[in-house]
């Protein structure tokens, strides 16, 4: 997953999702995190971007962006093999 999406209103399904990225280029995956116990959005999402470009242009045209009232937060996901852990970047 290469881009990490927050402030999602616990409504928004995938499809939605996918919708406000595809205007920008390929999407490939998209996961909404959902609570375990009830299966409940939790206003989270990751997707794939395969081009760079359109990856980067998605960032930087929605980060910030009004969705069914709520300002969302689009950032880049960097892997850290030394950690073995996702970095969110703060860059955009």
């Amino acid at each position: 997953m290469n881009i990490h999406v927050s402030n999602l209103h616990l409504n928004l399904i995938e499809h939605d999702v996918q919708r406000l990225f595809i205007a920008f280029g390929e999407v490939t995956d998209i996961t909404i995190v959902r609570d375990k116990l009830n299966n409940r959005s939790r206003g989270r999402a990751f997707l794939d971007m395969p081009v760079e470009k359109q990856r980067r242009n998605a960032i930087a045209g929605l980060d910030g962006m009004e969705v069914k009232g709520k300002k969302i937060s689009v950032r880049e996901v960097m892997y850290d093999p030394s950690i073995s852990t996702h970095l969110i970047s703060n860059n955009v």
